[in-house]
């Protein structure tokens, strides 16, 4: 009995030692490409796409005493882009935000207000923060840097963002539309745009750090789809 038992134990170690099979190995390499694959704008339709502002988001963080980086987000903003995903370089942005529309996790009493006041934000006499693209640099197969004129708190600099290109697709007949997504990130100086208060004093870190960096992610629908003749035919029954 035991040698029967110990037989059966060996041949279940062989088993699981085995190569995989012919059909497993053809289907390893496949699954590395497409992990690896650049994100395609082939067949997409140039022209006007708007934020889906159901899928984007724009977060900013700013070191606090540099014991951690306070993050916030910004919850009313709207952008524009005009694109020929085959030539993105000539593309366009423009996007709008809401600085009364700032959020943070867990606030005290009194302190979104604070930050929406006069003293920080002054998003009273300033509603509206504008950035406008004014060129588009490509840095790779599917990334770009995105430099703009940005008007906040009264002021307008430059400034610069990080993009990259997620993928996209024509539309579906669930998705009637071209959609495209991106990510981006980049950062401003507060106080060129005149907002000084709360820097930590020179040779300290006792306040609030002066840059202030933007994370971004936001999916744009664009021109609508024309369905095959097929699936036209398939969609109206």
């Amino acid at each position: 009995m035991k040698r029967l038992i110990l037989t059966a134990a060996l041949a279940a170690l062989a088993a699981c030692s085995q190569p995989p099979s012919p059909q497993r190995q053809q289907q390893a390499p496949t699954t590395a490409v497409a992990a690896a694959s650049t994100p395609s704008a082939e067949g997409l339709p140039a022209g006007a796409y708007q934020l889906d502002k159901a899928h984007a988001s724009l977060i900013f963080r700013v070191d606090h005493l540099s014991f951690s980086h306070f993050t916030g987000r910004l919850a009313r903003w709207d952008a524009t882009l005009q694109i020929d995903p085959a030539h993105p370089e000539n593309a366009s942005l423009v996007a709008t935000i809401d600085p009364r529309s700032l959020e943070s996790d867990n606030p005290p009493a009194g302190f979104l207000g604070m930050l929406r006041g006069p003293e920080w934000l002054n998003a009273q006499q300033f509603p509206q923060i504008i950035f406008r693209s004014t060129r588009i640099q490509r840095t790779g197969p599917n990334t770009a840097r995105v430099v703009g004129d940005l008007s906040f708190h009264g002021v307008t600099r430059p400034a610069t963002f990080e993009a990259t290109f997620n993928g996209g697709y024509v539309g579906n007949i669930y998705d009637r539309n071209a959609r495209i997504g991106f990510s981006a990130h980049g950062s401003v100086k507060r106080s060129d745009f005149g907002m000084t208060i709360g820097l930590p004093p020179p040779g300290t870190n006792m306040g609030v750090g002066d840059n202030v960096e933007f994370i971004i992610e936001a999916e744009f629908t664009g021109p609508a789809w024309t369905p095959p003749p097929s699936q036209a035919a398939n969609s109206s029954d």
